[in-house]
């Protein structure tokens, strides 16, 4: 027994072919994007950090704490998080991550940060008005003395660099 054997016709051809361009075109778009991030560098490409422009304010207060600022740039295809400083230059040989806030009439509000993510091609300028790193600082700091310092980076590991003892009136701060 056999029964009528089934034959496409023309619309249901055309009505597959309809449904089969929008997957198809997402495809080819999303192969494409692909192939433009790979060719540019970033296809598993982790973070690239390098840290400069290090420096650290002579302590004006009998206390000796003071800050310190980089300039971290992430050049790689991936962010990172800034998760701790230390110093074996500074007493307490760890520093603090701080956010300041300007509140008016020259004044700032501090506090305390974890850490501190550095997106992918992105780059983070530590200031006096933004992002610092509060330390400890030796009696014996002079102005133009090197500080060495240690950033840990989640994906980064560790990046030791240097900073440069200014007075906190320098580069207009």
């Amino acid at each position: 027994m056999s029964g009528p054997s089934w034959r496409p016709t023309r619309r249901r051809l055309a009505d597959t072919l309809r449904a089969a361009v929008a997957p198809v075109a997402a495809c080819g778009i999303a192969l494409g994007a692909l192939t433009a991030w790979t060719a540019a560098g970033n296809a598993g490409s982790g973070p690239r950090i390098e840290v400069s422009g290090g420096r650290v304010f002579l302590p004006n207060s009998e206390s000796g704490d003071t800050a310190a600022f980089f300039r971290i740039t992430n050049s790689g295809g991936m962010g990172d998080r800034l998760t701790k400083v230390t110093s074996s230059d500074t007493l307490g040989d760890e520093g603090t991550l701080s956010r300041h806030n300007m509140t008016g009439d020259a004044a700032a509000t501090g506090q305390a940060v974890d850490s501190v993510i550095i997106p992918a091609g992105e780059r983070l300028d530590m200031s006096p008005y933004g992002l610092d790193i509060t330390v400890r600082a030796k009696a014996d700091w002079r102005t133009g003395d090197l500080v060495r310092f240690t950033l840990h980076f989640e994906d980064s590991g560790r990046i030791e660099t240097q900073a440069v003892v200014v007075l906190p009136t320098s580069d207009g701060w």
